[in-house]
């Protein structure tokens, strides 16, 4: 089966005590754009990241604010910043560096939630059916991209039925197999076909 991709940049999941701290009692974010997993939108608002050696602005929130806040990075922000964050799936934020998030009305420092995304799968109940897989397989994904062939191992499996099917690559990983939102890979089950997760 044909996967589609969509590729993430640098963005932030923030709780609400944190969004209220950075713009403002009572403030609520606003959708720039709906995104195709079930709920989950980008939002017109954007804080600036702040970390020992450098400063990244115009960092896009994602919408609708989680419980825990969780900054999401590729390598090459982390160098920009000066941060050394663990690979790691989304949730997954025991022992991760923290930064200073900037927004209009005011500075937060976070002591954790700053991670490097694994790439992943998320797919719905019935695709998993479908080819055979479960929630947090490690499979491989062949991308063909007229130039740039490339193979990715230990892409995570993520199954819920409010899932979509699709690869998120960070911009680093999309950079470089040469793809863009839009295009396609092809699965490929792991040499055993068994292959799980491993923190």
């Amino acid at each position: 089966m044909r996967i589609p991709i969509a590729v993430s940049a640098r963005h932030a999941h923030l709780s609400s005590n944190t969004l209220q701290k950075l713009f403002g009692e009572g403030y609520e974010l606003r959708v720039h754009k709906w995104l195709s997993q079930t709920g989950q939108f980008s939002a017109e608002e954007t804080v600036s990241l702040i970390g020992p050696d450098g400063r990244l602005d115009h960092v896009r929130l994602m919408g609708p604010p989680r419980e825990r806040d969780q900054v999401e990075l590729s390598r090459t922000d982390e160098h920009v910043l000066g941060l050394a964050a663990p690979l790691r799936v989304s949730g997954d934020l025991v022992q991760t560096p923290g930064l200073q998030v900037l927004g209009p009305a005011g500075c937060v420092t976070l002591a954790g939630g700053v991670i490097t995304a694994r790439r992943h799968i998320h797919m719905s109940p019935a695709d998993a059916t479908q080819l055979g897989l479960h929630d947090r397989q490690s499979v491989s994904v062949r991308i063909d991209s007229n130039g740039r062939d490339l193979t990715f191992g230990d892409v995570i499996v993520r199954v819920s039925p409010d899932f979509r099917l699709e690869l998120h690559l960070d911009t680093d990983e999309a950079n470089a197999a040469g793809v863009a939102n839009g295009d396609f890979g092809e699965i490929e089950l792991t040499p055993s076909g068994t292959g799980e997760l491993r923190n």
